[in-house]
């Protein structure tokens, strides 16, 4: 696993890095704020450990940048004991826990693993196509990185497109599955609600997330819009 460990006091940064390096991580140290938005932002890393107070960008607008551009990498937060608001503030911003200074490593290890696991199952749920991602288990839908508000129902059939990108399901499939109760074959139902799913995820009718096959019936491109 590799790991961003961003913090400006060196002794704590090699703490940090000597306890995690033993336990198997790749550990990278990071101690500005600056070079640190730069680095999540280029390179992939399986979990974050961030400090709020660095030189530079602070912790906070780091974090709050990294989620509004829609990544979902596991941040913990490495906060003074003193500082209850900063702890608050960064949870609501989207980290996904905290520590307090001092610490012992081995608790920095064991949140790690919770997060990385809380993580891998958040994955498995989690549905992409382009810019069009479905978080099965919180039922967020979002689109560029901006939640979409969808009716159940919507939900519902757009989950089901998306659970087979590429694969294309006729109209009774849809029925079916979605509705899930007898119908007249000749309704229009699926045509009406697949319009208004569109208009919500995927307005850009020219590179559209659902495509219409036409005389067979909808599919989700394999890689969303191109």
């Amino acid at each position: 696993m590799k790991i961003l460990v961003v913090e400006d006091e060196k002794q704590i940064a090699d703490f940090v890095k000597k306890g995690l390096t033993e336990q198997g991580f790749l550990v990278e140290l990071c101690d500005h704020g600056d070079e640190a938005m730069e680095r999540i932002l280029d390179q992939p890393y399986d979990a974050i450990v961030l400090d709020i107070m660095l030189p530079g960008r602070d912790g906070l607008s780091i974090l709050k940048q990294f989620r509004k551009k829609g990544h979902t990498t596991p941040v913990i937060l490495l906060t003074a004991r003193s500082e209850l608001d900063e702890r608050i503030e960064g949870l609501n911003t989207g980290a996904d826990d905290y520590l307090t200074k001092p610490f012992y490593v081995e608790e920095l290890t064991a949140r790690l693993h919770a997060v990385l696991r809380r993580s891998s199952d958040e994955q498995m749920s989690l549905l992409q196509a382009g810019d069009v991602s479905v978080n099965v288990l919180t039922r967020e839908v979002k689109r560029r990185g901006e939640s979409v508000r969808l009716t159940a129902r919507e939900f519902s059939l757009l989950e089901y497109l998306m659970r087979s990108p590429g694969r294309v399901y006729t109209r009774t499939q849809i029925l079916e599955h979605v509705w899930g109760y007898d119908f007249d074959p000749n309704t229009n139902l699926v045509d009406v609600h697949i319009q208004r799913l569109r208009k919500k995820v995927s307005p850009d009718k020219e590179n559209p997330v659902i495509e219409t096959i036409r005389g067979v019936g909808y599919r989700v491109c394999k890689d969303g819009a191109e």
